[in-house]
Protein backbone atom coordinates (compact mmCIF):
# COMPACT_ATOMS: atom_id res chain seq x y z
CA UNK A 1 0.00 0.00 0.00
CA UNK A 2 1.39 3.40 -1.02
CA UNK A 3 1.71 5.96 1.78
CA UNK A 4 -1.01 8.59 1.84
CA UNK A 5 0.14 12.08 0.88
CA UNK A 6 -1.12 14.70 3.35
CA UNK A 7 -3.60 17.20 1.91
CA UNK A 8 -3.21 20.97 2.19
CA UNK A 9 -5.83 20.94 4.93
CA UNK A 10 -3.93 18.25 6.84
CA UNK A 11 -0.67 20.19 6.70
CA UNK A 12 -2.44 23.39 7.79
CA UNK A 13 -4.04 21.59 10.73
CA UNK A 14 -0.62 20.43 11.93
CA UNK A 15 0.78 23.98 11.75
CA UNK A 16 -2.34 25.36 13.44
CA UNK A 17 -2.08 23.06 16.47
CA UNK A 18 1.68 22.64 16.76
CA UNK A 19 2.81 26.20 16.09
CA UNK A 20 0.09 28.83 15.73
CA UNK A 21 -2.05 28.20 18.83
CA UNK A 22 0.62 27.25 21.42
CA UNK A 23 3.60 29.25 20.13
CA UNK A 24 2.25 32.31 18.32
CA UNK A 25 -0.96 32.79 20.29
CA UNK A 26 0.46 31.39 23.55
CA UNK A 27 -2.73 29.51 24.41
CA UNK A 28 -2.83 27.03 27.27
CA UNK A 29 -3.11 23.27 26.61
CA UNK A 30 -6.71 23.25 27.82
CA UNK A 31 -7.66 26.01 25.36
CA UNK A 32 -5.90 24.17 22.56
CA UNK A 33 -7.92 21.07 23.44
CA UNK A 34 -11.16 23.05 23.13
CA UNK A 35 -10.14 24.11 19.60
CA UNK A 36 -9.27 20.49 18.86
CA UNK A 37 -12.68 19.25 20.03
CA UNK A 38 -14.45 21.77 17.78
CA UNK A 39 -12.44 20.91 14.68
CA UNK A 40 -12.73 17.16 15.29
CA UNK A 41 -16.52 17.52 15.31
CA UNK A 42 -16.41 19.72 12.20
CA UNK A 43 -14.13 17.39 10.24
CA UNK A 44 -16.25 14.35 11.10
CA UNK A 45 -19.38 16.20 10.00
CA UNK A 46 -17.75 17.41 6.78
CA UNK A 47 -16.45 13.92 5.97
CA UNK A 48 -19.92 12.43 6.40
CA UNK A 49 -21.40 15.08 4.12
CA UNK A 50 -18.66 14.81 1.49
CA UNK A 51 -18.80 10.98 1.56
CA UNK A 52 -15.08 10.55 2.03
CA UNK A 53 -12.57 10.06 4.83
CA UNK A 54 -11.32 12.90 6.99
CA UNK A 55 -7.76 12.59 5.63
CA UNK A 56 -9.05 13.30 2.10
CA UNK A 57 -10.83 16.56 2.96
CA UNK A 58 -9.64 19.79 1.37
CA UNK A 59 -9.90 23.42 2.49
CA UNK A 60 -12.67 23.93 -0.08
CA UNK A 61 -14.79 21.35 1.79
CA UNK A 62 -15.10 23.77 4.73
CA UNK A 63 -17.45 26.13 2.92
CA UNK A 64 -19.72 28.64 4.61
CA UNK A 65 -22.76 26.60 3.60
CA UNK A 66 -21.33 23.50 5.24
CA UNK A 67 -20.42 25.44 8.39
CA UNK A 68 -24.04 26.66 8.64
CA UNK A 69 -25.23 23.05 8.38
CA UNK A 70 -22.71 22.06 11.05
CA UNK A 71 -24.00 24.74 13.45
CA UNK A 72 -27.54 23.53 12.86
CA UNK A 73 -26.36 19.97 13.55
CA UNK A 74 -24.88 21.09 16.89
CA UNK A 75 -28.15 22.62 18.03
CA UNK A 76 -30.62 20.06 16.68
CA UNK A 77 -28.77 16.74 16.85
CA UNK A 78 -26.26 17.27 19.66
CA UNK A 79 -28.71 19.47 21.60
CA UNK A 80 -26.07 22.15 22.23
CA UNK A 81 -27.19 25.51 23.54
CA UNK A 82 -26.62 28.86 21.86
CA UNK A 83 -23.57 29.59 24.02
CA UNK A 84 -21.89 26.31 23.00
CA UNK A 85 -22.83 26.90 19.37
CA UNK A 86 -21.23 30.35 19.46
CA UNK A 87 -18.10 29.02 21.17
CA UNK A 88 -17.68 26.43 18.39
CA UNK A 89 -18.17 29.12 15.76
CA UNK A 90 -15.54 31.30 17.44
CA UNK A 91 -12.99 28.50 17.15
CA UNK A 92 -13.91 28.04 13.48
CA UNK A 93 -13.43 31.78 12.87
CA UNK A 94 -9.89 31.59 14.29
CA UNK A 95 -9.04 28.59 12.09
CA UNK A 96 -10.54 30.27 9.01
CA UNK A 97 -8.42 33.40 9.58
CA UNK A 98 -5.35 31.20 9.91
CA UNK A 99 -6.19 29.43 6.63
CA UNK A 100 -6.83 32.74 4.86
CA UNK A 101 -3.30 33.89 5.73
CA UNK A 102 -1.79 30.73 4.24
CA UNK A 103 -4.20 29.98 1.39
CA UNK A 104 -4.87 33.26 -0.46
CA UNK A 105 -6.47 31.32 -3.31
CA UNK A 106 -9.25 30.34 -0.89
CA UNK A 107 -9.64 33.85 0.53
CA UNK A 108 -13.10 34.47 -0.93
CA UNK A 109 -14.74 31.36 0.54
CA UNK A 110 -12.89 31.75 3.84
CA UNK A 111 -14.07 35.35 4.21
CA UNK A 112 -17.63 34.07 3.98
CA UNK A 113 -16.89 31.66 6.84
CA UNK A 114 -15.32 34.45 8.91
CA UNK A 115 -18.41 36.57 8.25
CA UNK A 116 -20.84 34.03 9.73
CA UNK A 117 -22.50 35.83 12.67
CA UNK A 118 -22.86 34.68 16.22
CA UNK A 119 -26.39 33.82 17.24
CA UNK A 120 -28.22 36.07 19.63
CA UNK A 121 -30.38 34.76 22.42
CA UNK A 122 -27.78 32.97 24.52
CA UNK A 123 -29.14 32.82 28.05
CA UNK A 124 -27.22 32.21 31.24
CA UNK A 125 -28.31 28.80 32.47
CA UNK A 126 -29.12 28.34 36.14
CA UNK A 127 -26.22 27.13 38.23
CA UNK A 128 -26.67 23.44 39.02
CA UNK A 129 -25.08 22.53 42.33
CA UNK A 130 -25.44 19.94 45.09
CA UNK A 131 -26.63 20.53 48.62
CA UNK A 132 -24.71 18.94 51.48
CA UNK A 133 -27.05 15.95 51.78
CA UNK A 134 -26.80 15.34 48.03
CA UNK A 135 -23.00 15.49 48.19
CA UNK A 136 -22.99 12.89 50.95
CA UNK A 137 -25.39 10.69 48.98
CA UNK A 138 -23.16 10.91 45.90
CA UNK A 139 -20.00 9.98 47.80
CA UNK A 140 -21.78 7.16 49.64
CA UNK A 141 -22.85 5.67 46.30
CA UNK A 142 -19.19 4.96 45.41
CA UNK A 143 -18.13 1.37 46.08
CA UNK A 144 -14.84 1.79 47.92
CA UNK A 145 -14.11 -1.93 48.10
CA UNK A 146 -12.24 -1.77 44.75
CA UNK A 147 -9.17 0.19 43.73
CA UNK A 148 -11.09 2.07 41.04
CA UNK A 149 -13.87 2.88 43.51
CA UNK A 150 -11.35 4.34 45.95
CA UNK A 151 -9.86 6.35 43.10
CA UNK A 152 -13.29 7.76 42.20
CA UNK A 153 -14.06 8.59 45.83
CA UNK A 154 -10.74 10.41 46.23
CA UNK A 155 -11.26 12.32 42.97
CA UNK A 156 -14.76 13.55 43.81
CA UNK A 157 -13.79 14.35 47.41
CA UNK A 158 -10.86 16.41 46.13
CA UNK A 159 -13.06 18.27 43.64
CA UNK A 160 -15.61 19.09 46.34
CA UNK A 161 -12.83 20.18 48.68
CA UNK A 162 -10.97 22.44 46.24
CA UNK A 163 -13.59 23.44 43.68
CA UNK A 164 -11.09 22.43 40.99
CA UNK A 165 -12.11 22.28 37.36
CA UNK A 166 -12.17 18.67 36.21
CA UNK A 167 -9.11 19.07 33.98
CA UNK A 168 -7.22 20.82 36.78
CA UNK A 169 -7.79 17.80 39.00
CA UNK A 170 -6.88 15.32 36.27
CA UNK A 171 -3.64 17.19 35.53
CA UNK A 172 -2.45 16.82 39.13
CA UNK A 173 0.83 15.00 39.58
CA UNK A 174 2.27 13.65 42.80
CA UNK A 175 4.67 16.57 43.05
CA UNK A 176 1.66 18.94 43.16
CA UNK A 177 0.37 17.44 46.42
CA UNK A 178 1.59 18.29 49.92
CA UNK A 179 0.33 15.69 52.37
CA UNK A 180 2.07 16.99 55.50
CA UNK A 181 0.29 19.66 57.54
CA UNK A 182 -0.76 22.11 56.31
CA UNK A 183 -1.98 19.90 53.45
CA UNK A 184 -2.52 21.52 50.08
CA UNK A 185 -2.53 20.96 46.32
CA UNK A 186 -1.12 23.10 43.52
CA UNK A 187 -3.62 23.62 40.69
CA UNK A 188 -2.85 25.02 37.25
CA UNK A 189 -5.89 26.76 35.81
CA UNK A 190 -6.82 28.83 32.79
CA UNK A 191 -4.04 30.92 31.32
CA UNK A 192 -1.54 28.69 33.17
CA UNK A 193 -2.36 30.55 36.38
CA UNK A 194 -1.14 28.53 39.38
CA UNK A 195 -2.88 28.61 42.75
CA UNK A 196 -2.43 26.78 46.04
CA UNK A 197 -5.55 25.27 47.57
CA UNK A 198 -5.78 23.86 51.11
CA UNK A 199 -7.27 20.41 51.60
CA UNK A 200 -8.82 18.76 54.64
CA UNK A 201 -6.82 16.14 56.55
CA UNK A 202 -9.40 13.55 55.46
CA UNK A 203 -8.82 14.47 51.79
CA UNK A 204 -5.06 14.30 52.29
CA UNK A 205 -5.42 10.81 53.74
CA UNK A 206 -7.49 9.70 50.73
CA UNK A 207 -4.77 10.95 48.38
CA UNK A 208 -2.07 9.29 50.48
CA UNK A 209 -3.89 5.95 50.32
CA UNK A 210 -4.41 6.36 46.58
CA UNK A 211 -0.71 6.96 45.95
CA UNK A 212 0.32 4.08 48.22
CA UNK A 213 -1.71 1.51 46.32
CA UNK A 214 -1.13 2.89 42.80
CA UNK A 215 2.17 2.05 41.12
CA UNK A 216 4.14 5.01 39.79
CA UNK A 217 5.36 4.27 36.24
CA UNK A 218 8.52 5.90 34.94
CA UNK A 219 11.79 6.82 36.53
CA UNK A 220 10.49 9.80 38.52
CA UNK A 221 7.58 8.88 40.83
CA UNK A 222 6.92 12.56 41.60
CA UNK A 223 6.00 13.11 37.94
CA UNK A 224 3.29 10.42 37.92
CA UNK A 225 -0.31 11.49 37.40
CA UNK A 226 -2.53 11.18 40.44
CA UNK A 227 -5.63 9.91 38.62
CA UNK A 228 -5.34 7.29 35.87
CA UNK A 229 -7.66 4.72 34.33
CA UNK A 230 -7.51 0.95 34.78
CA UNK A 231 -4.76 0.70 32.13
CA UNK A 232 -2.61 3.34 33.77
CA UNK A 233 -3.42 5.92 31.12
CA UNK A 234 -4.57 9.49 31.95
CA UNK A 235 -8.19 9.69 33.04
CA UNK A 236 -10.16 11.99 30.71
CA UNK A 237 -12.86 14.52 31.54
CA UNK A 238 -15.27 12.49 29.41
CA UNK A 239 -14.52 9.48 31.60
CA UNK A 240 -15.19 11.56 34.72
CA UNK A 241 -18.51 12.71 33.26
CA UNK A 242 -19.50 9.10 32.66
CA UNK A 243 -18.52 8.07 36.20
CA UNK A 244 -20.35 11.02 37.74
CA UNK A 245 -23.55 10.25 35.86
CA UNK A 246 -23.39 6.65 37.03
CA UNK A 247 -22.92 7.61 40.67
CA UNK A 248 -25.59 10.32 40.53
CA UNK A 249 -28.07 7.79 39.13
CA UNK A 250 -27.25 5.40 41.99
CA UNK A 251 -27.53 8.15 44.61
CA UNK A 252 -30.83 9.41 43.18
CA UNK A 253 -32.56 6.19 44.26
CA UNK A 254 -32.37 7.28 47.89
CA UNK A 255 -32.19 11.04 47.28
CA UNK A 256 -35.11 12.08 45.04
CA UNK A 257 -33.90 15.69 44.68
CA UNK A 258 -31.06 14.44 42.48
CA UNK A 259 -33.51 13.09 39.91
CA UNK A 260 -34.42 16.54 38.59
CA UNK A 261 -30.88 17.92 38.44
CA UNK A 262 -28.56 17.83 35.44
CA UNK A 263 -25.27 17.24 37.23
CA UNK A 264 -21.97 17.44 35.36
CA UNK A 265 -18.37 17.67 36.61
CA UNK A 266 -18.51 21.47 36.78
CA UNK A 267 -21.46 21.14 39.17
CA UNK A 268 -19.02 19.96 41.82
CA UNK A 269 -17.14 23.25 41.43
CA UNK A 270 -20.40 25.15 41.73
CA UNK A 271 -21.22 23.20 44.89
CA UNK A 272 -17.93 24.25 46.49
CA UNK A 273 -18.54 27.91 45.63
CA UNK A 274 -22.07 27.89 47.06
CA UNK A 275 -20.89 26.15 50.23
CA UNK A 276 -18.16 28.78 50.74
CA UNK A 277 -20.66 31.55 50.14
CA UNK A 278 -23.12 30.11 52.66
CA UNK A 279 -20.31 29.84 55.20
CA UNK A 280 -19.79 33.60 54.97
CA UNK A 281 -16.56 33.58 52.96
CA UNK A 282 -16.12 36.87 51.06
CA UNK A 283 -16.23 37.01 47.27
CA UNK A 284 -12.56 37.98 46.89
CA UNK A 285 -11.44 34.86 48.74
CA UNK A 286 -13.83 32.63 46.79
CA UNK A 287 -12.56 34.15 43.55
CA UNK A 288 -8.95 33.34 44.49
CA UNK A 289 -9.97 29.89 45.74
CA UNK A 290 -11.60 29.00 42.42
CA UNK A 291 -9.03 30.72 40.23
CA UNK A 292 -11.42 33.21 38.63
CA UNK A 293 -9.84 35.95 36.53
CA UNK A 294 -12.34 38.56 37.77
CA UNK A 295 -14.91 38.95 40.54
CA UNK A 296 -17.70 39.16 37.95
CA UNK A 297 -17.50 35.41 37.43
CA UNK A 298 -17.74 34.79 41.17
CA UNK A 299 -20.72 37.12 41.61
CA UNK A 300 -22.99 34.78 39.67
CA UNK A 301 -23.12 32.49 42.70
CA UNK A 302 -24.81 35.24 44.68
CA UNK A 303 -27.71 34.93 42.24
CA UNK A 304 -27.77 31.13 42.37
CA UNK A 305 -28.61 30.16 45.94
CA UNK A 306 -32.23 30.52 47.03
CA UNK A 307 -31.33 30.38 50.75
CA UNK A 308 -29.16 33.48 50.39
CA UNK A 309 -32.01 35.24 48.61
CA UNK A 310 -34.41 34.39 51.44
CA UNK A 311 -31.93 35.71 54.01
CA UNK A 312 -31.53 38.94 52.07
CA UNK A 313 -35.28 39.37 51.78
CA UNK A 314 -35.80 38.81 55.51
CA UNK A 315 -33.10 41.36 56.35
CA UNK A 316 -34.35 44.08 54.02
CA UNK A 317 -38.10 43.56 54.47
CA UNK A 318 -38.42 41.69 57.79
CA UNK A 319 -42.13 42.38 58.08
CA UNK A 320 -43.00 41.49 54.51
CA UNK A 321 -43.31 37.80 55.33
CA UNK A 322 -44.95 38.28 58.71
CA UNK A 323 -48.71 37.68 59.11
CA UNK A 324 -50.85 40.82 59.55
CA UNK A 325 -51.37 41.84 63.13
CA UNK A 326 -54.89 41.68 64.48
CA UNK A 327 -56.79 44.50 66.15
CA UNK A 328 -58.74 47.57 65.13
CA UNK A 329 -57.39 49.58 62.21
CA UNK A 330 -56.77 53.21 63.19
CA UNK A 331 -57.28 55.41 60.15
CA UNK A 332 -54.79 58.10 61.14
CA UNK A 333 -52.50 57.42 58.16
CA UNK A 334 -49.71 55.65 60.08
CA UNK A 335 -51.58 52.40 60.73
CA UNK A 336 -53.06 52.42 57.22
CA UNK A 337 -49.62 52.49 55.60
CA UNK A 338 -48.35 49.84 57.97
CA UNK A 339 -51.31 47.62 57.11
CA UNK A 340 -50.73 48.16 53.39
CA UNK A 341 -47.06 47.20 53.72
CA UNK A 342 -48.12 43.93 55.35
CA UNK A 343 -50.50 42.97 52.53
Amino acid sequence: MRPTTPTDLGRDLVRFFEDFLPAQRGLSPNTVRSYRDTLVLLLQFAADEAKRSVDRLQVADLSAERIVKFLKFLEEVRQNGVATRNARLGAIHVFARFLAAHRPEQLGSLQRVIGLPFKRGAQELPVEYLERGEIEALLNSVDRSSVLGRRDYALFALMFNTGARVQEALNLRRRDVRLEAPSQVRLTGKGNRVRQCPIWPATAQLLRDLMDESPSPGTDPADALLFTNARGRPLTRFGVRYLLRRYVAAAAVGTPTLQDKRIHPHSLRHSTAIALLKAGVDFATISQWLGHATLNTTMRYARADIDLKRQALAQVFPDALAPPRGGRLMLDGKDLLGWMRRL
